[in-house]
């Protein structure tokens, strides 16, 4: 059974994943399936969804997983608080359920061997070139041990244990902080109808605010579509042209594989979507595949038709600035990207995470345990050279993240002086 479940795996990467033609030959399949045989006696659906995560690293797309559904309804562990590194070490950020440490602790040492060293062995999970893009959420488990220098400068060892890992409460919110600004955050744009009443219920201060700050540092992405309602208020001119900022062309992988499974899970969209416009475009995006089902990648031209893609800009602030990180991806890239077109809009902080180059996720289930999560669409600018994988979104403003952000919040402070307000 697994290795049934792991060919078909193969097989989807190998011809329904968007990067199957860019990546062929990256992966090394030979090497897991003989993992898989020679411990099929005594395997479990731990261990073999352990494998199968183990194998994707081979694509180096951040945008695919695999999971076993079953196990998602367990409560997820770490180490109970989060670092991002400096230099030589690992900054503790924040400590949600270990007590020991607190933000602004470093950790020089795990299990005896220096952060750059880890650096080094853990490459191939870390995937990043810079080490404020790196994330060590599912490396600091793998150890026992920390040496840990507390603000003070005292040193000692932290043992490293499991917590139940809090779950992600999102967050739309608007405040206003003056007469003149407005602070938006939005941690993802999963829940269209929750953001869409924010933006109908604040339109009077949208509307009237001479400055707004959007925080998008952590964005967990979801639909582009939610976030369409909030461009009107960022833009110059009398109308918005969603299709003039495209870079290139979104290719589809219509295989019928692809086809299905997208079908789908669009419709899935459509049962929990009222507003018309974002119903036309899923139903015409539904009715374009269909018609290109099984011919490979295709630029599907839904959009072309021009109505569902303008949009009417409304009197909005007249300078905007979005706070961006690495911890912004998918349709956070999205948003970024599409803003940076704005003359209004300065985007200041840290590329973002840049997982856009394949995007357009399709779900593969077998038998309600497993699940495979991979892109079927990619930008053509992929071929030239131009995607944003380990790049991500450059902000107009790089600001690099240091230690003395943990006290002092950079980017805010750098925002109100761009905008000259005082608060």
């Amino acid at each position: 059974m697994y290795l049934e479940i792991f060919n078909e795996i193969v097989s989807i990467l190998h011809n329904d994943y968007s990067g199957c033609m860019d990546k062929k030959g990256q992966d090394n399949p030979e090497f897991f399936r003989n993992k898989i045989i020679l411990e099929q006696d005594n395997m479990t659906d731990e261990k073999f969804t352990e494998i199968v995560q183990d194998y994707l690293l081979d694509f180096k797309d951040l945008h695919m997983t695999f999971r076993n559904a079953a196990q998602s309804e367990k409560p997820v562990q770490d180490v109970g608080f989060s670092v991002r590194r400096y230099e030589d070490l690992l900054y503790v950020v924040s400590a949600e359920k270990e007590t020991k440490v607190k933000p602004g602790f470093s950790i020089s040492e795990l299990d005896g061997k220096g952060i750059s060293e880890l650096a080094g062995v853990h490459k191939r999970r870390l995937m990043e070139t810079k080490a404020e893009r790196e994330n060590w959420s599912g490396i600091l488990p793998l150890y026992q041990n920390a040496l840990v220098k507390d603000e003070s400068g005292n040193t000692f060892n932290l043992p490293l244990s499991k917590y139940d890992k809090e779950a992600f409460i999102p967050e739309y919110s608007i405040r206003k902080i003056s007469e003149s600004l407005l602070y938006m955050k939005l941690t993802d744009f999963m829940n269209h109808a929750e953001i869409s009443s924010l933006i109908k219920d604040n339109d009077d201060l949208l509307s009237s605010r001479e400055n707004l700050i959007i925080d998008v540092r952590v964005n967990k992405g979801g639909s582009d579509l939610a976030y369409f309602e909030l461009l009107p208020y960022l833009f110059e001119g009398d109308e918005i042209d969603l299709t003039s900022f495209d870079e290139g062309v979104m290719l589809t992988n219509c295989t019928d594989r692809n086809v299905d499974l997208r079908r789908e899970m669009l419709h899935g969209v459509l049962s929990s979507v009222d507003d018309e416009t974002s119903r036309n475009q899923i139903e015409s995006l539904i009715n374009e595949m269909e018609k290109h089902r099984g011919k490979g990648f295709v630029d599907i031209d839904f959009g072309k038709s021009g109505e569902d893609f303008l949009l009417k800009t409304k009197s909005g602030p007249e300078k905007v600035i979005l706070l961006t990180d690495v911890y912004c991806g998918s349709s956070g890239d999205s948003f970024v990207e599409v803003c940076k077109n704005s003359s209004k809009v300065t985007v200041i902080g840290r590329p973002t995470l840049g997982l856009n180059d394949y995007s357009n996720l399709a779900i593969m289930r077998w038998r309600d345990t497993f699940e495979l999560w991979y892109p079927t669409s990619k930008l053509s600018i992929v071929d030239e050279g131009k995607g944003m994988s380990g790049v991500g979104i450059q902000p107009d403003m790089y600001i690099p993240w240091t230690p003395e952000h943990i006290e002092i919040d950079l980017d805010y402070k750098r925002a109100l002086d761009l905008l000259g307000v005082t608060v």
